[in-house]
C-alpha cells in the first residue's frame, strides 16, 4: 500500500495541487472538523459510492490515525483504484497544521 506523510500532504494543499483527499471517518468526528480539500465519505459507504469515482485517479485516504484509510485503500486497490494512505491521520495533522 501507497503511504503518505501528512507533511507530504501539507505541501500539496499548500502548493495548489490537485489532490482527491477522502476522508472516511463516521459523521460525529468529521463534524469536528475536516481537511477543507477532503470529500468525506465514511468507510462503511465507500465500496457503494466507488461508481462515483475516477478509476484512473489518485486518491488520498485519511481517517482518525490511520487504520481505517488503509482498509479503504485495500479495499480500492482490489477494485482497481489508486491509492495512498495519510499516515497517523488526523491525530497528526490539526487546524491545516501539521504537529
Amino acid at each position: 500500500m501507497k503511504e503518505i506523510t501528512v507533511e507530504e500532504l501539507a505541501e500539496k494543499l499548500a502548493a495548489h495541487e490537485e489532490v482527491n483527499l477522502i476522508d472516511v471517518r463516521e459523521d460525529e468526528e468529521v463534524a469536528a472538523g475536516k481537511i477543507p480539500e477532503a470529500i468525506h465519505i465514511p468507510l462503511g459507504s465507500l465500496e457503494a459510492e466507488l461508481d462515483k469515482l475516477d478509476k484512473d485517479a489518485d486518491y488520498i485516504m485519511i481517517c482518525r490515525s490511520g487504520g481505517r484509510s488503509g482498509k479503504a485503500c485495500e479495499m480500492m486497490e482490489l477494485k482497481g483504484y489508486k491509492a495512498s494512505n495519510v499516515v497517523g491521520g488526523m491525530i497528526e495533522w490539526t487546524d491545516g497544521e501539521v504537529k
